[in-house]
């Protein structure tokens, strides 16, 4: 048995944001990906995946039957014969993980699904972000639900607000473009569940509150419509912007050994660093006019380019 592949994603746009009404914009990323597989003589990764997978079978017969059922007996009669999920994705690393894996199980065991092949209305988005959010709370404590809705879809999706997502049209890569989006890898794991706690104590503080509606949220929306429309000079404007509140409010979230390399690229205007995902370890996501210039600058660090401009 091997099921279908559902790829990773990256959130562009919105991170922390989104859970207060910010615009984001989450692409798919086709470089890591990962399909449920029985495993034929089982190893150490796919017994721990199976054991997961186990306890997640138990959890989604608890879901509220008007929002979607399962198959369960099917499902625990596949995980009983060592179903595992094959993952090229990195865990803790901001790129949805957790995402493939409940749209794979949303895929193959849910009753009556939305299938990508039907007119996405905007209703129907907002249904499976509702399963999705449902079914990967069992990972985080806490999911929006758009890191599967986007891996189970496989093409873009802007969010407009919570209650307004629709998929989207990026504009097309230029392959010999100087400018880059890149990923920066930090060789650390991150947690998303301490680093969503912090990100809600901090909410308790106005001042905090009032950073991230008039700052951070304001440099966020404002960046996702200049990618969106192609306007690439005040795209950067607005991701230097939003590099600084970060560093200047969300230091917690950056592992502590790139403080001064987030400076460095504000200074030198090299490359803009921000969060991919939740932060606290994984990837970096890096903003650059000139990828050589940036590669050049961070040397030390290996950079995967994951768009063009």
């Amino acid at each position: 048995m091997k099921g279908p592949l559902f790829y990773s994603k990256i959130l562009l746009f919105g991170e922390y944001g989104i859970i207060k009404d910010s615009k984001g914009l989450s692409i798919p990323y086709n470089f890591y990906n990962g399909a449920l597989k029985v495993a034929e003589t089982p190893t150490e990764v796919s017994l721990k995946s199976n054991q997961s997978l186990k306890r997640f079978a138990q959890y989604l017969e608890n879901i509220h039957p008007e929002l979607v059922t399962f198959d369960i007996a099917s499902l625990h009669k596949d995980v009983d014969a060592g179903m595992y999920f094959d993952s090229s994705i990195p865990q803790g690393y901001g790129v949805g993980s957790s995402g493939a894996l409940v749209a794979a199980i949303y895929d193959k065991y849910a009753q009556n699904k939305i299938t990508v092949l039907e007119n996405l209305t905007r209703e129907k988005l907002l249904k499976l972000k509702a399963i999705f959010s449902e079914m990967e709370s069992f990972f985080h404590g806490k999911s929006s639900g758009l890191d599967p809705l986007n891996s189970y879809l496989s093409i873009p999706i802007l969010i407009n607000s919570k209650d307004n997502i629709e998929a989207t049209g990026i504009p097309s890569q230029k392959t010999d473009g100087k400018g880059a989006v890149f990923l920066l890898d930090s060789g650390i794991v991150g947690e998303t569940a301490p680093m969503v706690s912090i990100f809600m104590e901090n909410m308790k503080q106005e001042g905090f509150r009032n950073m991230l509606k008039n700052q951070f949220i304001k440099h966020t929306d404002a960046c996702v419509d200049d990618f969106l429309k192609g306007d690439i000079k005040s795209l950067f404007n607005n991701t230097k912007k939003l590099s600084q509140v970060v560093i200047s409010h969300f230091k917690p979230m950056i592992p502590s050994e790139f403080h001064s390399l987030w400076e460095k690229g504000i200074e030198t205007n090299d490359y803009y660093l921000k969060l991919c995902g939740s932060g606290g370890g994984g990837y970096i996501l890096g903003f650059t006019e000139d990828i050589e210039k940036a590669r050049a600058s961070l040397a030390e660090y290996k950079l995967e380019v994951v768009y063009n401009f």
